[in-house]
C-alpha cells in the first residue's frame, strides 16, 4: 500500500490513516444565515413603515382636496345668488353646526356645512367672510382635523373671488 504525502493533495485537504477529508468551508454557517435574516427583516420593517406613512399622507391629501371642492360648491351657490352675496348675506362665522332656517341663503349654508362634514369629517367647520371694502372678494375657510395629525388644525383658505 502506498501513501501519498500531504503535498500531493490539493490545498485544504488532509489525509489520515483511514481517509482524506476536505477542510475547505463551503456554504453558510448558521450564524451567517441568522444575520442575513435579521438584516432582511429590518429592511422589510422599514418598507412597511414607509407604506404606512404614504397611506396616511394620501388620506390627508384626500381630505384637503375634498375641503377645496366643498369650498368651490359654496362659491358657486353664491354666484347663483350674487346680489345677496354682494350684500354680505352669506357671511357666517366659524361654525361646525349647520344653520337652521328656510331661506335660500341658510339652505345654501346648511348644505355646505353638511356636505363638508360628510366628505371631510364630522369635525369639519367652515366660515364665509366677504369684504366690505372690496365687493366680490370673499374668503372661504374650512377647518378640518386631518388624519395625519389629529391635534393640529389645518385651514384651507381659498381667498375666492365671486
Amino acid at each position: 500500500m502506498s501513501h501519498l504525502s500531504l503535498s500531493s493533495w490539493p490545498s485544504g485537504t488532509t489525509c489520515g490513516n483511514e481517509a482524506c477529508h476536505n477542510t475547505t468551508q463551503r456554504g453558510f454557517s448558521l450564524l451567517e444565515a441568522l444575520i442575513a435574516v435579521l438584516v432582511l427583516s429590518i429592511g422589510l420593517l422599514g418598507v412597511a413603515a414607509l407604506q404606512a406613512n404614504a397611506l396616511r399622507n394620501n388620506q390627508s391629501s384626500l381630505e384637503r382636496s375634498m375641503a377645496v371642492a366643498q369650498s368651490y360648491s359654496i362659491l358657486e351657490a353664491m354666484r347663483a345668488n350674487v346680489a345677496a352675496a354682494r350684500n354680505r348675506n352669506y357671511d357666517i362665522g366659524m361654525t361646525c353646526i349647520a344653520p337652521a332656517g328656510s331661506s335660500l341663503i341658510t339652505n345654501d349654508q346648511r348644505r355646505w356645512i353638511l356636505d363638508l362634514q360628510a366628505n371631510v369629517g364630522v369635525s369639519a367647520c367652515g366660515s364665509i367672510a366677504c369684504s366690505a371694502a372690496t365687493p366680490g372678494l370673499c374668503t372661504i375657510t374650512c377647518l378640518l382635523y386631518t388624519s395625519d395629525a389629529a391635534d393640529e388644525e389645518d385651514s384651507v383658505d381659498l381667498g375666492g373671488r365671486r
